[in-house]
């Protein structure tokens, strides 16, 4: 009887991480999808997530994004686990409490610009001294716009800043209800093509990476789940790069632009050679910083220093995201 007694409770021992692991799965993995990131919308079009975790009983929730900012105050609001936003933009967010990492970046890209209408007489980033600009706060355009002020010699306040969401941006440039626009692919793209809207300034230098980004309670609890969704977003991102014209349709049927335009997004305007989160994108977050102490958008004596360090992690995807080779 003993002997029975003692087998019984080894054996729920062992069994007991197994059940432990199992009561730890989340029911559903919520993460967001955005026209600026082609991948989540490949992600979400083929149902790639849904098939590999269903055979676990797992859900999973697409919420739209619509700027870096949805996409951060989602995640600050535990409304989603997982979003996309500009690298900048996260670290601003993470910087006043957010508590978010980044275990894997989603592109490198050029998608945003100083952006006028094919009629106007603004011609130079000086010309917009005293200007209606639009931008929508809290993403890499704003402070795309912010950066480009400082390096032009210009304040913040020698604009008339119109914050509106991205789309909304747009069509108050194209309405003539604002002088200039601090654009976002698709968005700016269409705007290009559809009504010759021109861009008046490009630095590609000053647009921060896609952040793939990740509340940091979910990566503590669900790294096997993480690690999944990554996989995901690379095999998303071999296949965009396999099949470009077929990611292009799934981008313009998705956000509703012409195919030129979502061609021009992806061909042009997209790099998506790089996923691992490294120095590379810590530098590139350091260089970009000083404009968040400098326009007060974070608590003076900061130490975004410390702040970029606990944001990328150049570890967790580390043997999951490679190269485009």
């Amino acid at each position: 009887m003993k002997r029975r007694t003692l087998i019984q409770a080894t054996g729920a021992a062992l069994a007991a991480p197994a059940l432990l692991r199992a009561a730890e799965a989340p029911k559903e993995v919520r993460l967001d999808y955005a026209y600026y990131s082609p991948s989540s919308l490949v992600l979400k079009r083929f149902g790639w997530l849904e098939e590999d975790f269903r055979k676990d009983s797992i859900a999973v929730k697409w919420v739209f994004s619509a700027g870096s900012n949805r996409a951060l105050e989602y995640l600050n609001g535990n409304s989603i686990d997982i979003g996309s936003s500009a690298g900048l933009a996260a670290l601003l967010s993470k910087a006043n409490g957010n508590p978010i990492r980044t275990p894997y970046i989603f592109s490198r890209p050029e998608w945003t610009a100083l952006v006028v209408r094919r009629d106007s007489p603004i011609q130079t980033v000086a010309d917009l001294k005293g200007k209606k600009v639009a931008a929508t706060k809290g993403t890499d355009p704003y402070l795309f716009l912010l950066r480009t002020l400082q390096l032009h010699k210009l304040k913040r306040s020698d604009i008339e800043h119109v914050a509106l969401q991205h789309a909304d941006g747009r069509t108050a440039l194209e309405q003539g209800r604002v002088d200039a626009w601090a654009g976002l692919d698709p968005l700016m793209a269409a705007s290009e093509l559809d009504a010759g809207a021109r861009l008046i300034y490009r630095n590609v230098g000053f647009n921060t990476y896609g952040f793939l980004n990740v509340r940091e309670d979910f990566q503590a609890r669900h790294p096997a789940e993480l690690r999944r969704v990554i996989a995901g977003y690379e095999r998303a991102r071999r296949w965009i790069l396999a099949n470009t014209a077929e990611a292009a349709r799934i981008l313009s049927e998705e956000a509703k632009v012409s195919l030129q335009v979502a061609l021009l997004q992806l061909k042009l305007r997209t790099d998506l050679s790089n996923p691992q989160p490294s120095a590379e994108h810590v530098k590139a977050l350091q260089a970009a910083a000083p404009i968040l102490l400098d326009e007060q958008l974070v608590k003076p004596g900061t130490d975004l220093n410390k702040v970029i360090a606990d944001l990328v992690d150049v570890q967790f995807a580390r043997g999951l995201a490679g190269s485009a080779a």
